[in-house]
């Protein structure tokens, strides 16, 4: 890729004038923080969008793509961060998809098809069950579905964007056999990922993207995880969290023998129980889809439980509004930043507050908001939590997502809880504020804060959590303390086994 320009129709400027080479039977990391152009520059060498100007070529030619199948064609394919699957077809319709016929299935002749298809998985051990619904597979069994569609069609180059974000570590390390078996056919493999350690275990070199700009490309045999932290913010970044040694209080939260049901009315979580204390920080580790999301959401008022009880402080709070649930100490910071976190179109002034707006010294007198007040509490927000914005009138759209993320944490432990919820606290951040974030929760906890923990990436809540749950299914297949676990024994809980047949395992 050369000289790659993209502006797009709001006079956004995406990449300026990118420069990117891979070369034949190598892993090529892509690094950058949130928005700085990789997943951009990845849409243009897939064909799904074009760029304002620069060129691609191909062994040796010039091409153009007008869309995906241009670039398939060319042997160019990508696997999205976000799966692209026709839910209720079988694993095997979902690959031939698009293929011969124009995606009429009955032109396909569908035995080929799948003795193709058996040869491939053998020869890579990586095998999907064909005649599933891919409704009814797991979330890392889909993901392979979505990499066998791309080697299927015989590309010689595969992009995968943010591939082990819904993996448990042994699927990781599956995957990551895979890929070097990818390798050592010739074929060339794009790595877009936030995870530092991942990247300097499968690459071969990594290139760092930084506000649409290349910063540089280096061996990863020569990099180290600070190099290349550094390489993506422009200064030093500390990736170890300080946390010091701290006995936990009363407990603040407790849940005891709670059932909730999911959107499809099935058995989301099913009579969980646990508690979160003084001082503490209690994880939920797991891969996503697990029950996670309703769990936090009836705690925080969101979601009714089918039965179980949530305590406050020893009072009651099952079924309480969010309201009533502030009131009485519990800060969330949510999953969904956009659509539950912030009202984006809003000033920074006004997503301050939210929450916040019904306490006295917001108000000027009842019901109206004391503006001159509201201005000075997001100026000390923007301050304190070092908040990069255009000014506290300004739309919160307008803030890169680790700036947004900021606002949210800064908001809610504004509030003075005693118990803060937070759920991917660090998710498509960049790596300093990340880096902020997670200190900062560690901070609220050496306050004597309860902290509640629930995220996808795993080292996140190994470095944070003093003790912490795996969830598989919507129960816990154990409770245990970070450092008495090795990772091979969370990830197998991560797929259903429980802690107590880890023991007997252990003991034979």
């Amino acid at each position: 890729m050369k000289d790659i320009v993209k502006v797009y129709s709001d006079g956004t400027k995406a990449l300026r004038g990118v420069n990117l080479t891979v070369y034949p039977g190598e892993i090529l990391g892509l690094l950058g923080e949130n928005g700085a152009g990789k997943t951009t520059l990845m849409k243009i060498l897939f064909g799904m969008l074009k760029p304002t100007s620069g060129k691609i070529v191909v062994k040796g030619q010039e091409v153009r793509f007008k869309s995906p199948s241009d670039a398939i064609a060319m042997g160019i394919g990508m696997v999205h961060q976000h799966f692209t699957l026709v839910e209720v077809f079988d694993a095997l319709h979902n690959i031939i998809l698009g293929m011969e016929g124009h995606g009429l299935l009955s032109k396909i002749d569908v035995g080929k098809a799948r003795e193709k298809l058996q040869k491939l998985m053998n020869d890579l051990n990586f095998q999907v069950p064909l005649d599933v619904p891919i409704e009814d597979l797991p979330v890392g069994v889909q993901q392979r579905v979505e990499i066998l569609k791309m080697l299927y069609r015989d590309v010689d180059v595969l992009i995968l964007d943010e591939p082990t974000a819904v993996l448990t570590p042994i699927e990781v390390e599956e995957l990551f056999q895979v890929l070097r078996k990818l390798k050592s056919e010739g074929k060339t493999i794009i790595f877009i990922s936030h995870k530092l350690n991942e990247v300097m275990e499968i690459t071969d070199r990594v290139t760092v993207i930084r506000k649409g700009e290349v910063i540089g490309t280096v061996n990863t045999s020569e990099a180290t995880p600070q190099l290349l932290a550094k390489m993506m913010v422009g200064r030093d970044v500390v990736l170890r969290i300080e946390k010091p040694p701290k006995e936990p209080g009363k407990p603040v939260l407790q849940v005891r023998d709670l059932w909730v049901k999911g959107d499809r009315g099935e058995e989301a979580v099913k009579g969980l129980s646990f508690e979160v204390r003084e001082g503490e920080i209690f994880g939920i580790a797991g891969v996503e889809g697990n029950g996670q999301t309703e769990l936090i959401e009836t705690i925080t008022g969101l979601r009714k439980p089918e039965k179980g009880e949530v305590v406050l402080n020893n009072t009651p709070i099952t079924g309480r509004s969010p309201k009533e649930l502030y009131d009485m100490g519990m800060a969330h910071i949510p999953e969904d930043r956009t659509n539950m976190g912030l009202i984006l179109d809003m000033t920074v002034t006004e997503n301050s507050i939210l929450g916040l707006q019904w306490r006295k010294k917001f108000q000027r007198w009842k019901g109206v908001i004391h503006w001159g007040k509201a201005r000075q509490h997001a100026e000390k927000l923007i301050e304190d939590f070092d908040i990069s914005a255009p000014g506290t009138g300004a739309p919160v759209k307008s803030l890169s997502g680790g700036n947004q993320q900021k606002l949210i944490v800064a908001r809610e432990v504004s509030k003075e809880p005693v118990l803060i919820v937070a759920s991917q606290p660090t998710r498509g951040v960049d790596v300093a504020s990340t880096e902020y974030i997670r200190n900062y929760l560690v901070r609220l906890r050496n306050e004597g804060k309860a902290v509640l923990l629930v995220s996808a990436d795993l080292d996140e809540v190994l470095q944070l959590s003093d003790r912490m749950g795996i969830i598989y299914e919507g129960e816990f297949m154990g409770v245990v303390k970070p450092e008495e676990v090795t990772i091979e024994e969370i990830g197998m809980m991560m797929g259903g086994i429980r802690y107590e047949e880890l023991g007997k395992a252990r003991s034979e």
